[in-house]
C-alpha cells in the first residue's frame, strides 16, 4: 500500500541539485476555512481511500506497464509525493513538485493514478475494504480529485527534465536516441583522427609514455564511436550489422587490428594479452562483424580483469569450422546477471554490478552479430576465476591472400 500524503510539498525542490525531504502528513484546513473557500476541499475520506488504492495499483502493476525507465521500488516515493500534491490541489493550493529525474516518468505516474482512481472510485462499495469501512465516492469528489490531478500534470509539463522523460517514453523515443548517437559520432571521429596522427608522429616526436596514453585515448574514443554506431543500427532493426555477402579475409589481420586497439589498455593494467590465429588463416566470411565481436569481447574482458591475462584464441575444429573464444581471469559473472546478460538496455541489479555497458548494448550487439554469421554466442563463467565467451563459425578456406 502506498501511504497517502506523507509529504506537504512546501519545499519546492525544483532547482537543480536540490533533494526533496518529506516532512509531515498533509493537514487540511479547518472546516470553517474550507467553507470560506467555496467548500472546494470538502472531499470525503472515501475519495482519499480510492486514491491510496490507485497509488497501490500503479505501484503493484508497474513492472507490467512496460516501464523500463525505472523500477517499481524507484516509483514508490514519487507516487507518495504526487498523491500529496493532489490533496494539496484539492485544498486550493498550487501543487509544488519536487524535481524528478528524467528516469522517473512523473506524467505516466499521474496518468496511471487517474486511470486506477476512476476504477476504484466507481467500484462497488466494500469491494476493497472490509464491510462498514467503505462508502461510495460521490461524483463531485471524483471530479475534484481528477481536476487536481490535471493541475499536477500541468506543473509536471513545465519541468524540462520531465519533458525529456516524456519524449523518452513516447513513440519518438528511438528517434531521440538515434539523434544523440549521431551527435556523438562526429566529435569522436575527430578525436580518433587527431589521436592517430599524434601516435604516428605526424605532429612531432612523442615519448613512449605519451604514445601509450594516446593509445588509451584512441581505444576509449573508438569504443564510444562503436557504441554510437551500434545504437543507430539497433534502432534500425540491426539489419545492417553484417555485410550481405561473405568475402575473403585474413583472421590474423583481424586479430592484429584488435591488438592495436586494446594493447594500450592491457599495458596500462599490467595484463598479459595473447591472441592466437587458426592453422589456416585465409577464410571466407564477414570480417567487419567478426572484428566488432572480438574487439567488444576483448575490450570488456580487459575492463573486468584486474590481474592475470586475457586470451583471444581461434581454434580450428575442422577444415571449415573455427571456434573463437575470449577468456579472462577476471571476477566472473554472478548468476543473477546471467539471466539478462544478452538483453539490450537491461538494468543493473545494483551499482557496480557486472555489465558490459550501463545500457547493456555490448553483448546484445555481439549476440546479434554472431547470430547473423550463423553462430551462437555462449558463455562459461566462474566467480573469482574468470569468464570465457565463445562461438563457432563455419568459414570456408579462401585462396591465399
Amino acid at each position: 500500500m502506498i501511504p497517502s500524503a506523507r509529504e506537504t510539498g512546501e519545499s519546492a525542490g525544483r532547482h537543480s541539485g536540490e533533494t526533496y525531504q518529506p516532512t509531515s502528513d498533509l493537514t487540511l484546513p479547518p472546516a470553517t476555512e474550507r467553507k470560506a473557500k467555496g467548500d472546494r476541499t470538502a472531499v470525503a475520506p472515501a475519495a482519499w481511500r480510492a486514491l491510496e488504492r490507485a497509488a497501490a495499483s500503479v505501484h503493484g502493476s508497474w513492472q507490467y506497464e512496460g516501464a523500463d525507465v525505472c523500477t517499481a521500488e524507484e516509483v514508490q516515493e514519487p507516487l507518495e509525493h504526487l498523491c500529496a500534491q493532489v490533496r494539496r490541489s484539492t485544498a486550493g493550493e498550487k501543487p509544488v513538485l519536487r524535481h524528478f529525474p528524467s528516469t522517473v516518468p512523473a506524467r505516466r505516474l499521474v496518468d496511471g493514478l487517474r486511470r486506477f482512481f476512476l476504477q476504484h472510485a466507481f467500484a462497488a462499495p466494500g469491494a476493497e475494504l472490509a464491510a462498514g469501512e467503505d462508502e461510495p465516492v460521490s461524483e463531485q469528489d471524483v471530479v475534484r480529485v481528477v481536476c487536481a490531478m490535471e493541475e499536477v500534470a500541468v506543473v509536471i509539463d513545465l519541468d524540462s527534465a520531465q519533458r525529456f522523460a516524456g519524449r523518452l517514453i513516447s513513440t519518438d523515443a528511438m528517434q531521440l536516441i538515434v539523434e544523440v548517437a549521431h551527435d556523438m559520432r562526429s566529435p569522436l571521429g575527430s578525436i580518433l583522427f587527431l589521436a592517430e596522427r599524434l601516435r604516428s608522429g605526424q605532429s612531432g616526436q612523442v615519448s613512449p609514455i605519451q604514445e601509450r596514453q594516446l593509445g588509451l585515448v584512441y581505444s576509449a574514443a573508438f569504443g564510444l564511436s562503436s557504441l554510437a554506431s551500434d545504437v543507430i543500427e539497433l534502432a534500425r532493426g540491426g539489419d545492417k550489422l553484417v555485410d550481405h555477402q561473405p568475402i575473403p579475409f585474413s583472421i590474423s589481420e583481424i586479430l592484429q587490428s584488435v591488438r592495436d586497439i586494446v594493447e594500450p589498455i592491457a599495458e596500462e593494467k599490467g595484463l598479459a594479452l595473447r591472441l592466437a590465429p587458426p592453422e589456416n588463416d585465409a577464410r571466407i566470411g564477414y570480417p567487419a562483424a567478426l572484428n566488432r565481436v572480438l574487439l567488444n569481447l576483448t575490450t570488456n574482458a580487459l575492463k573486468f580483469t584486474a590481474l592475470g591475462s586475457v586470451e583471444v584464441i581461434c581454434k580450428q575444429l575442422s577444415r571449415t569450422r573455427i571456434e573463437f573464444s575470449v577468456k579472462d581471469t577476471g571476477r566472473g559473472i554472478p548468476p543473477q546477471v546471467l539471466v539478462t546478460l544478452f538483453d539490450a538496455f537491461r538494468r543493473r541489479q545494483r551499482p557496480g554490478d557486472y555489465t558490459f555497458s550501463s545500457a547493456g548494448l555490448g553483448l546484445s550487439i555481439c549476440q546479434k552479430l554472431v547470430h547473423a554469421m550463423s553462430g551462437e554466442l555462449q558463455v562459461d563463467t566462474q566467480l573469482e576465476k574468470g569468464t570465457r565467451f565463445f562461438f563457432v563459425l563455419d568459414m570456408p578456406l579462401a585462396p591465399k591472400m
